[in-house]
């Protein structure tokens, strides 16, 4: 049904209505003297939406005009503006409270009414006299911000210092040592005291309450450094650039600097970085699943059209029945299809994606698999902790109620008392709890997420950093990962005998046999007029690559970059935007990776009702389309002459195509057809031109065949050899001919004599089970398509693999996927791939995949190395205490709470520091990786568990019970020597649990890990100063040098009984399924 939208009336809908009416009046004083909209104004587009405000708003023309901007120019092209002689617009806008912004803010009620004066300007298009004028930048970015996106918010230090402290049993023991200082406090100042007896009974209960407030800094200080290192990666992958039209020209520049009224480009691939309105475009689909939750593709249709067809028929109608029609680009959703470009209306947090991410920001990041398995042994190892500290408690509870009666000290002591047993019962329970497990893995990944950086691998999720280092197979790509994707034209041929070859490359020289080849300049002398004419047109024209700031470079695929430069170079091409300006492109189908080509449909000025197709793309699938060729020929004619495809040419075309790929050059072909624009095919009809692919892909003229020259990159020999020497299988998966696949794969080791190569179309019609027969050997998979990746890498999972594949197309993000870690180009990759991915290697370099394998394994040691270290010492801690405290009569512990509390501080925050931080060593790479739900806790780290604990608690008791008869020291300096002891047998025990195989040099590259060297440092010196100035707090005495002596040399005697234990046969412990 129609509704009249004429002035004065008002059309309504469920969401809005609008009421258009004249208006001669001035502009008022507000944002609008600048531009006819606000932000505010401009969202009622997309949220949700709203063909309804898009007419209102006078389509694309009313938009562009609105926001002083240029639909071929961009922003930056306009001179002043002046004011419209026509009625400004007068829009008078209610809303229900449905509508999502009215509905936050409040405003949203049936009777709401919010006017505004909008005077639409014409801008003259003229240049300014500085087209880059910052100021008109600035302006609009101050009235309509930036396309910078909300962040996660930052927790203050106070906040983080609770998450810290907010523990129950800190809580608990907060308490009791408060109840401790109470007492305390009343002993020594509230009652008499004895000559000779200092008031220190407070002591005690302050050391208990400053180590519980040290304890909290120091993860609250952790935590802080670890947060600001993921903040600073979360920012680096925020990072995009776009291609944008500004001042007249395209250029490339970052996603978060883009404005509205900008015009954006758009490419299969592409991440939407702004709210917009699409301009033009072809087959544009997009998969807006992240913002309305449909899986269905979504087209897209210009706005001029959905302007027109929405308005057609009487003046002031809105054609209501017309199928939905859609131009409104969401930001955050992809682009799969098409190519066009799009005006910005929302950007930031006014944009689609800003709110949803402002929604979202507050979200936990989630736990990586590492954590978890470590969470869930934490809580059992708290569990255990928690039994044997309760029935610490209940046995020393028991005993003072049955020596309560024969206690004759004063009620204060009793209490006093009581309260010690429930400090160290609370004491036992703090040291049982691993709180250092979650803490080693999250610095572990911290650490190796920023070094990994500077490798150049850009780590998204964190779970890809532990499971990168297990894996046992890589399906990598071949341009630009195993090769330098620096590009160039080296060998071509027109026709099926006219060859050129640079005399530079020895390679290309050698492929061409015929006696017609010549260098690259004889060879462009020698072509006619009109075939060099459409030559120059089948690569400038049919291209998505534009213009670079830099003149000898362009912005696009190295493979189109190339085949430019060699146009530029020898065809006396000019800038593109020159180039096109001077044909009429009717359509362009952007790259199919089905039939792994692209085309370009321009207008035959010489035959009007004709167009021409140009068609570039892989050489022997495009040369299969093929039914004639053009007839090279030194002549002047008004058209190029061709001739019927024969098999005896093409049998030379094939074999010099092979010739190229064997070197291995990268073999493009070029073709072309011309038909009329009324052919059956066309689905436009006479409207406009709209060839489906396939309908093109007949009857095509073979113009030539170009070899690019892509060089290996030096380090990947070195790099596939590290990978096969960790266990990793290397296969290469790439679109290229099998012949320049193969060439490619034995000069970087991938491919032996003994291995298979397939072409993907061969490879799919296997039977499943010959398929599994051939993969252990399958080394490189060529002519693939994005299924055959997808299907491979599932294959691959079957057969209990873990899979690494690397991706840089849109196509290429459901085997991303699919796979158990996935790396994406950062050089080349679309948005898309790289948003499916675990990793983006910045360089798009191979030998960076290696470094993240080194990492990753580096990660798990790291782990492994705490875990054994912290299950140590725990178990050593709550058996003394446990042991000691039931076994003395005063019910004393061998460790006094503080010196606990210390214990505690460096098993659980700074050893995880100095473990946790190990940067890998070359021999990682030189086992196995490790298999699924490999044990944490291998024989090797159960041998050093259990020989440690048996030593440890063997020597710290035997120097309590026995250490009076074997020094014939005092109490006091017994109780500090066995102290002093325990606390240096774990210091060197962190040196010990630097390994966790059966290496025995446990100080390799120890002076590599600065931080380690700082961190055992720091533990030394403090555990000094504790013996000489720890006192009363921490119940201890300065000792002699002999009984320093004694305390370092029964702690490097862990070293020894470490070293020892490494030699035992691991046939004498039993494995854990821990």
């Amino acid at each position: 049904m129609a509704n009249n939208t004429t002035p004065g009336t008002t059309w309504s809908s469920s969401q809005t209505t609008v009421r258009v009416t004249s208006n001669a009046s001035g502009v008022k004083a507000t944002k609008r003297d600048v531009f006819a909209f606000t932000a505010d104004e401009l969202g009622l587009l997309h949220s949700p939406k709203n063909p309804t405000a898009f007419v209102e708003f006078k389509g694309v023309e009313g938009l562009i005009t609105g926001l002083q901007s240029d639909r071929i120019r961009g922003i930056g092209a306009l001179s002043d503006t002046t004011t419209n002689t026509s009625p400004a617009l007068n829009k008078e806008i209610s809303a229900s409270p449905t509508n999502l912004r009215e509905a936050e803010e409040g405003l949203a009620s049936p009777k709401t009414r919010l006017s505004f004066v909008a005077t639409i300007t014409t801008p003259r298009l003229e240049r300014k006299k500085d087209p880059n004028d910052p100021a008109l930048l600035a302006q609009r970015k101050a009235i309509f911000s930036d396309n910078s996106l909300p962040t996660k918010k930052e927790l203050t230090l106070l906040q983080r210092a609770w998450s810290a402290y907010n523990d129950p049993v800190l809580f608990l023991l907060t308490v009791a040592a408060v109840i401790s200082l109470s007492i305390g406090l009343y002993q020594s100042f509230g009652t008499a005291r004895t000559p000779g007896n200092p008031p220190i009974q407070w002591i005690e209960g302050v050391a208990i309450i400053t180590a519980i407030v040290i304890i909290v800094l120091v993860s609250t200080i952790n935590d802080w450094a670890k947060s600001r290192e993921f903040k600073k990666l979360n920012e680096k992958q925020l990072e995009r650039d776009a291609k944008v039209i500004r001042f007249g020209s395209s250029s490339l520049i970052s996603g978060s600097d883009i404005l509205v009224g900008d015009v954006v480009k758009l490419e299969p691939g592409d991440v939407i970085p702004a709210d917009g309105i699409l301009l033009n475009g072809y087959n544009v689909m997009c998969d807006e699943s992240s913002a309305t939750g449909e899986s269905d593709l979504v087209h897209k249709t210009p706005g001029d059209e959905v302007y027109r067809r929405l308005t057609e028929g009487d003046e002031g109608t809105v054609n209501s029945s017309l199928p939905e029609l859609d131009p409104f680009l969401l930001s955050g959703t992809k682009v799969l299809e098409g190519v066009g470009t799009f005006l910005v209306t929302a950007t930031g947090t006014n944009s689609t994606y800003g709110r949803i991410l402002a929604q979202v920001s507050e979200a936990d990041d989630p736990e990586t698999p590492l954590q978890s398995r470590l969470a869930l042994l934490a809580k059992y190892i708290s569990w255990i902790g928690g039994v044997v500290s309760l029935l610490f408690f209940l046995g020393l509870f028991i005993r003072f109620l049955a020596e309560l009666p024969h206690d004759h000290s004063s009620p204060t002591n009793k209490g006093k008392n009581f309260v010690d047993i429930v400090i160290i019962a609370l004491t036992v329970l703090v040291i049982a709890v691993p709180e250092g497990l979650p803490l080693a893995v999250t610095l572990s990944l911290a650490f190796a997420t920023t070094r990994m950086l500077k490798d150049h691998n850009l780590v998204r999720q964190l779970k890809a950093c532990e499971v990168a280092g297990n894996a046992t197979s890589i399906l990598s790509d071949k341009t630009g990962t195993l090769t330098q994707n620096k590009m160039t034209v080296v060998a071509g041929m027109v026709g099926s005998t006219y060859n050129f070859s640079d005399k530079s490359d020895a390679s290309a020289a050698s492929a061409i046999t015929s006696s017609k080849s010549v260098s690259s300049t004889d060879f462009v002398r020698g072509l006619s007029p009109k075939t060099e004419e459409v030559l120059l047109q089948s690569i400038a024209l049919n291209t998505t690559a534009f213009d670079s700031k830099d003149e000898h470079s362009f912005i696009g695929s190295n493979t189109e970059s190339a085949l430019l430069g060699f146009a530029r170079d020898h065809l006396r091409m000019g800038l593109l935007t020159e180039e096109r300006a001077k044909e009429n492109v009717l359509q362009l189908i952007p790259f199919n990776g089905a039939y792994k080509c692209m085309a370009t449909i321009i207008e035959l000025k010489s035959s009007p009702g004709t167009c021409r197709v140009l068609i570039k793309g892989a050489a022997e699938i495009l040369l299969s389309k093929c039914s004639r060729i053009i007839l090279h020929t030194k002549t002047d004619s008004a058209d190029t002459d061709t001739i019927e495809l024969g098999k005896e040419d093409r049998e030379r075309m094939m074999g010099t195509i092979d010739k190229y790929a064997s070197r291995p050059l990268r073999t493009i072909t070029l073709a072309y057809r011309d038909l009329p624009l009324s052919a059956e095919g066309n689905k436009g009809g006479t409207e406009k031109t709209n060839f489906p692919l396939e309908y093109l892909l007949a009857d095509l003229v073979f113009l030539g065949v170009m070899g690019i020259q892509d060089p290996l990159r030096p380090e990947v020999w070195q790099a596939v050899k590290d990978c096969k020497m960790a266990g990793v299988t290397v296969r290469m998966v790439t679109g290229d001919n099998l012949l320049t696949a193969n060439a490619i794969a034995r000069e970087c080791g991938i491919l032996l004599n003994s291995d298979s190569s397939y072409e993907g179309a061969v490879f799919r019609a296997l039977p499943e089970l010959e398929k599994r027969r051939i993969v252990p050997g399958l080394r490189v998979l060529a002519r693939s398509t994005p299924e055959d990746k997808r299907q491979l890498v599932l294959l691959l999972k079957e057969l209990d693999e873990i899979v690494a594949v690397t991706g840089d197309g849109t196509n290429d993000a459901a085997a991303m996927s699919a796979a158990d870690v996935s790396f994406a180009m950062g050089l080349t990759g679309t948005d898309v791939a790289r948003q499916a991915s675990s990793i983006i290697l910045l360089t798009d370099n191979f030998a960076s995949i290696v470094k993240a394998i080194m990492w990753g394994r580096a990660v798990n040691d790291s782990v492994k190395k705490f875990l054994q270290y912290q299950i140590a010492i725990t178990f050593t801690s709550v058996a003394l205490v446990f042991v000691s405290g039931i076994s003395n009569s005063s019910e004393e512990s061998v460790l006094t709470p503080v010196q606990l509390m210390w214990i505690n501080l460096f098993q659980d925050t700074l050893a995880a520091l100095a473990l946790a931080t190990d940067p890998p060593s070359k021999r990682v790479m030189e086992r196995k990786p490790e298999p699924r739900m490999a044990p944490l806790i291998t024989i090797t780290m159960w041998k050093t568990i259990i020989t440690q604990s048996i030593y440890q608690i063997a020597v710290t008791l035997v120097l309590y019970f026995a250490g009076n008869n074997i020094f014939s020291y005092g109490s006091e300096e017994i109780s500090t020597l066995v102290f002093n002891t325990y606390v240096w047998m774990q210091v060197f025990n962190m040196f010990n649990c630097r390994q966790y195989d059966d290496t025995l040099n446990v100080f390799e590259g120890v002076f590599k890990n600065w931080l380690f060297m700082s961190v055992s440092s720091i533990i030394m010196g403090l555990q000094v100063m504790i013996i000489f100035v720890g006192g009363q707090a921490f119940h201890v005495v300065p000792l002699t040098g002999p009984q320093w002596a004694i305390s370092l040399v029964l702690g490097l005697l862990t070293l020894a009984v470490g070293a020892a234990s490494r030699c035992l046969p691991n046939w004498s412990f039993s494995r854990t399924p821990l």
